[in-house]
């Protein structure tokens, strides 16, 4: 039998991890903006790759969750973990969801034309259920094309028995983990591209739980990997500024996908064993840490703005659809985009989520035990 190796405990909120979901959201928000501004696609080479910023939270959530739930020797119970996911996620999909449904039956009303075969009834119940990521289709979500992703985790949520029963038979081998989920994530990717064409990074609406798997299987083998690695603050803080620079660089060169997926792991270990030295960076600012929580508000509330933005500024000012945002327009849309999501955040997200985990709890005065209410957040 193997000697148990000697672990250094992450501390209970990791504050890097929480500060970076900021910069993760609105990387993607500006993946998203770049396709309707006036700039040209190579004026900001990284901001086509931003997207695979969900590619990190999907790793991010394997680490996290592991964290707060797989520390000890035995699995939460499955109604507490469940529970406490779906209080923390479905309340903002839902808001912003109505959102748009009311948004789109209104539309008529103000004269902005809505093709049914792009907000149709089955595409609309599988983002309420989030479903939509488990299933083969061609079409983009128009509901809120975001949501996949959280269609995608949702899945991992519900599977989570399967993924702690590995992590805690495997924790103290976090190579074999990791080689696992690399193993898995190439099988699929190959089985994707034969079924498909793309490689499995874009996977997305079209069965995009098949990314989620390997990806949330890596962060939990990374987590059981920082356990064993104990760094100075200096030594912390370059192997951080170091994958860092690197993942930029790496996203700005035409360098694969899967490449700038692998790297993320190192990234995201980084920023861990940064607060584990005790290193603070402007990460753990306070501000960080609220837009680090926001940014899942951020995240699903963007893409409704933007097109209902686009939308307003057609019928305004009779401009064709194709028009090209100017940066005033972009930096003015960002600031309200960010205004509501911090709304959205306060006032809807925080309340419902602490009103939905009451209600589920098996005990009114019993909440699911946590190391830190941050790290419970594992999406933008």
């Amino acid at each position: 039998m193997i000697a148990p190796t000697r672990l250094y405990n992450f501390p209970p909120t990791i504050e890097p991890l929480t500060g970076v979901r900021l910069f993760l959201a609105l990387g993607v928000v500006f993946f998203h903006y770049q396709l309707f501004w006036v700039l040209p696609v190579e004026a900001a080479p990284i901001l086509n790759r931003a997207r695979l910023g969900v590619d990190i939270f999907f790793i991010l959530s394997g680490f996290i969750l592991t964290h707060v739930y797989l520390t000890g020797e035995k699995a939460p119970a499955y109604w507490d973990f469940i529970s406490a996911r779906f209080a923390r996620v479905y309340p903002a999909h839902f808001f912003i969801l109505m959102g748009v449904l009311a948004l789109t039956l209104g539309a008529g009303f103000v004269g902005v034309p809505i093709d049914p075969n792009n907000f149709s009834i089955f595409s609309f119940l599988t983002s309420l259920f989030l479903v939509h990521a488990w299933l083969p289709t061609q079409d983009m979500a128009n509901w809120n094309g975001p949501s996949w992703s959280l269609s995608a985790e949702w899945f991992v949520y519900l599977c989570f028995p399967a993924f702690a029963w590995i992590a805690l038979r495997w924790r103290e081998r976090p190579l074999w983990l990791i080689g696992l989920a690399i193993a898995i994530f190439v099988a699929l990717d190959l089985a994707y591209q034969s079924l498909f064409g793309p490689i499995l990074t874009e996977a997305q609406e079209n069965l995009g739980i098949m990314l989620v798997i390997p990806e949330f299987l890596y962060g939990i083998g990374l987590y059981y990997l920082g356990q064993k690695i104990n760094l100075t603050r200096v030594q912390a803080s370059l192997f951080a500024l170091f994958m860092t620079v690197a993942v930029l660089l790496a996203m700005h060169a035409h360098i694969d996908d899967r490449l700038i997926v692998a790297m993320a792991g190192p990234f995201v270990l980084s920023l861990g064993l940064l607060a584990k030295s005790g290193q603070r960076s402007f990460l753990s600012h306070k501000w960080m840490q609220f837009g680090g929580e926001a940014s899942f508000a951020l995240y699903l509330v963007h893409m409704p703005l933007l097109m209902v933005w686009r939308n307003v500024m057609q019928k305004w000012f009779e401009l064709e659809k194709t028009y090209r945002m100017g940066l005033p327009e972009v930096a003015v849309l960002l600031t309200l985009t960010l205004i509501t999501a911090a709304l959205v955040h306060i006032w809807f997200e925080q309340p419902s989520r602490r009103w939905l985990r009451h209600l589920l709890s098996r005990k009114a005065a019993q909440g699911v035990p946590e190391k830190g209410a941050p790290m419970a957040n594992s999406k933008p």
